[in-house]
């Protein structure tokens, strides 16, 4: 399975849980799913049951996501075999962008400019798709750039304890395959 995160990025990364990348995917289609409908039908209020979903993991850990609950409990039932885990920064840093995407869908909604929210929350649909189908992360592959984002991210998770090296974090040259 095609992970979110470069091969060689385990070694550039500060100390942090592992998680489950077939997890992080299905919270994804989740998510686009949601967020389809509340277009589809016109309701805003999904808008913010998505963006609290993936606010309170990308704030806390993927282990208090609540998608990642549902897939945990799904692996399990079904006795899905162990993957090989990625690091939990990279797909936390592509939920903190979502989520900054969704609040301005809803600040948008709230000032009445409705076709500017749908734009922000359908783009962070898009994102979900493709994560979820593919295995791409965008966000995730954002968080190995060089600026000072991720760093001031990972700074706060890590409450200062660890700062990224942005001699390690070099960004992934572009292969055209």
């Amino acid at each position: 399975m095609r992970s979110a995160i470069p091969g060689d990025a385990a070694g550039r990364l500060p100390k942090a849980r592992m998680i489950d990348p077939r997890g992080h995917r299905f919270g994804a289609g989740v998510s686009a799913l949601l967020l389809i409908a509340a277009f589809v039908t016109g309701t805003t209020w999904l808008v913010g049951v998505v963006l609290l979903s993936i606010a309170v993991s990308a704030a806390f850990g993927l282990r208090f996501s609540i998608y990642g609950a549902i897939w945990r409990r799904i692996a399990k039932v079904l006795g899905l075999p162990r993957v090989e885990p990625e690091h939990e920064y990279p797909p936390r840093f592509a939920q903190v962008l979502g989520s900054v995407a969704l609040i301005l869908s809803l600040a948008a909604f709230a000032l009445g400019a409705t076709t500017l929210g749908w734009v922000f929350a359908l783009a962070v649909a898009g994102l979900q798709t493709l994560l979820a189908t593919t295995g791409y992360c965008l966000g995730c592959r954002l968080y190995f750039l060089r600026w000072w984002v991720p760093d001031l991210v990972t700074r706060i998770w890590t409450r200062g304890r660890s700062r990224l090296d942005s001699a390690t974090l070099a960004p992934e040259p572009i292969r055209y395959r």
